[in-house]
């Protein structure tokens, strides 16, 4: 059934089709099940180069088994704010750290990353990450040492004097020009190769593309992130949702 577990039966058919190099999608409607499911599926047990269908089927049944196994302690799952379903809720964070994941996230960054994302207080502290997903200190302390090393959140100190790290709009913004600058320090880098390897040859010339190309989409990225800083500072649905045309 498209809404139940994977069986093993169906991770044999993903692993079949990721060795016959089969888009997720296409994955997906073989087995009528969303594109989602087995998106997740993979990233979660190795990726697609790594995924086994037997390790992979044996790991649900050890998380669900530990799941069990914990349920006993736990004091109960909190009642959504304004009355959301909490088993959507985890479904769409589990989708949403598998974008991330693909993006090239680690799966400890990438749910400290959603974490921040869907909580209505708009930040967290480091207990709170430990205590939401039910993972170590180390592993939060790692995971948002990353995040913050790549411009992604920030970190502010309440009125308790207590460290929260947030994402907010300018953060989107900066590390959005950041990439920008990265790419354009490429488009330089691949220029810089073709005084070394010679003007006119076929090596210099296939670097003399990548510069061209990675200037083009320094430049856009750049261009498109100013454009379109004013949708952070809106409220959604107002026409700051969408950005005036470049004259």
């Amino acid at each position: 059934m498209p809404g139940g577990r994977l069986t093993q039966q169906e991770r044999q058919q993903i692993a079949l089709g990721l060795a016959d190099d089969l888009a997720y999608a296409e994955i997906a409607r073989r087995l009528d099940r969303p594109t989602s499911t087995v998106t997740r599926e993979v990233m979660r047990n190795g990726g697609p180069t790594a995924y086994r269908a037997d390790l992979a089927h044996r790991a649900t049944e050890h998380r669900t088994h530990r799941r069990r196994q914990a349920a006993p302690r736990d004091p109960g799952t909190p009642p959504q704010a304004h009355g959301r379903d909490a088993e959507a809720v985890r479904a769409y964070e589990e989708v949403f750290t598998t974008i991330f994941m693909q993006s090239g996230l680690s799966r400890m960054t990438a749910r400290v990353l959603v974490c921040l994302y869907t909580t209505d207080a708009g930040s967290l502290t480091a207990a709170e990450l430990v205590q939401r997903l039910q993972v170590s200190p180390a592993s939060v302390s790692k995971a948002v040492a990353f995040l913050e090393s790549q411009g992604l959140i920030r970190r502010e100190r309440d009125e308790r004097r207590r460290e929260r790290y947030l994402v907010d709009d300018d953060v989107m913004y900066q590390s959005t020009m950041a990439s920008a600058r990265a790419t354009a320090h490429l488009a330089d880098t691949a220029r810089q190769g073709v005084a070394v390897l010679g003007p006119g040859t076929p090596a210099a010339g296939r670097l003399e593309n990548i510069a061209r190309f990675t200037d083009f989409i320094s430049e856009s990225i750049a261009r498109a992130a100013d454009q379109a800083r004013e949708v952070l500072h809106g409220k959604p649905g107002t026409p700051a949702d969408t950005p005036a045309e470049p004259s």
